[in-house]
């Protein structure tokens, strides 16, 4: 089946364009994704002016597999996504009820993540692309994290988009579908990792940042929070400094009663962080849209400070459903959906990178 996307000019808000979708209603594309340590498969109809319907997503996590040795192994990962990949994209298609014959197109994140990781999911999905003679789209992860916001609602588009993840910290502007420009981006580590690292330092358990995060929101007394880097003129994060001040409170010594008060202190830093550059980006574009995106998007006390520091600047902020913020498939399938009805299908030749920079549409990755 073929779709076509029709730009048409939005007279009520002034901003860019709206766009009317043809013959996309009942396309049907299967997303997979393997960046990381989840084995993700998902199936999404559309799009339409209300983004995708979801029919199915399944993921399989390796938590449990990496948990021993305090982080992922990217042999381990790799290893267990052969195992699950098949399994997993059976399963999506199964709770769908769909044959192979009813697939419109596959659509698979192409980079960045673990490079052996994501040789099994292009891999694969080539393989179900030749054998089945449907066309195959790149997805880039952090497009497929922004369309997870597409999964039951259209995008407020033009927007700014912050995406915060174990791997990535974005402030991105984006116009239009597939057209990105990098406004902010952590100059450290991004504020997934940062809470990963804080867990590890108050001897919480693998995966840490959850484990934080519900440390921190035990406490309900005043938080103060901790020292972190002022990086004023501009949209970048850095997170290493509230770290530094993190690691001292711990060798300066701390009992069990003072651990909740630390942990929310350490929750304050990072979470104030983002939310001061995500809503500065959005009052510099004009005050739009503000689209929130990947693990850490999930994250009560991010939301919490996002609503109450956008909505004075009557911002709107636009967080998608818990599940739908760590990685999994329906992303990939719904940026995949968008990206086939605009831009069409890429070459069966097409490759994956582990380090692949966010680039727009038909516009060349520089490296």
């Amino acid at each position: 089946m073929s779709c076509r996307l029709v730009a048409i000019e939005d007279q009520a808000s002034g901003r860019g364009s709206a766009v009317s979708f043809t013959n996309c209603r009942d396309v049907l594309i299967l997303g997979i994704e393997t960046s990381c340590d989840e084995t993700a498969a998902a199936i999404v109809r559309g799009p339409d002016e209300t983004g995708v319907d979801l029919l199915s997503s399944v993921v399989a996590s390796q938590d449990d597999l990496h948990a021993r040795f305090g982080g992922i192994v990217p042999e381990v990962a790799s290893r267990r996504h052969v195992e699950m990949i098949l399994p997993v994209i059976q399963e999506a298609m199964g709770r769908a009820d769909l044959d192979w014959d009813d697939l419109d197109a596959v659509a698979v994140t192409v980079g960045p993540g673990l490079i052996g990781s994501l040789i099994v999911g292009i891999s694969t999905a080539k393989a179900i692309a030749v054998s089945r003679s449907l066309p195959l789209v790149g997805v880039h992860h952090l497009e497929g994290h922004i369309y997870s916001a597409s999964v039951g609602a259209a995008l407020p588009l033009p927007a700014v988009v912050l995406i915060a993840s174990g791997g990535h910290s974005h402030l991105v502007l984006m116009s239009d579908h597939g057209q990105y420009t990098v406004l902010g981006r952590t100059l450290d580590d991004a504020p997934g990792e940062a809470f990963d690292k804080g867990a590890r330092l108050l001897g919480l358990p693998y995966p840490g940042g959850p484990q934080l995060a519900a440390l921190a929101d035990s406490y309900k007394g005043k938080v103060k929070a901790l020292p972190r880097a002022q990086l004023p003129g501009s949209l970048d994060f850095s997170f290493s400094g509230v770290k530094t001040a993190l690691r001292r409170v711990v060798e300066d010594g701390l009992d069990e009663e003072e651990r909740p008060k630390v942990a929310a202190a350490y929750q304050e830093s990072i979470v104030t962080s983002l939310a001061e550059r995500a809503v500065e980006a959005a009052e510099q574009a004009g005050f739009l849209p503000l689209v929130v995106v990947g693990g850490v998007a999930r994250n009560r006390r991010l939301r919490e400070v996002l609503e109450k520091r956008a909505g004075a600047m009557g911002v709107q902020v636009i967080v998608p459903a818990p599940k739908l913020c760590t990685d999994n498939g329906a992303m990939v399938a719904a940026a995949g959906a968008h990206k086939f009805a605009l831009a069409g299908p890429d070459e069966i030749d097409l490759d994956c990178a582990a380090n692949l920079p966010l680039a727009s549409w038909g516009e060349p990755a520089s490296r």
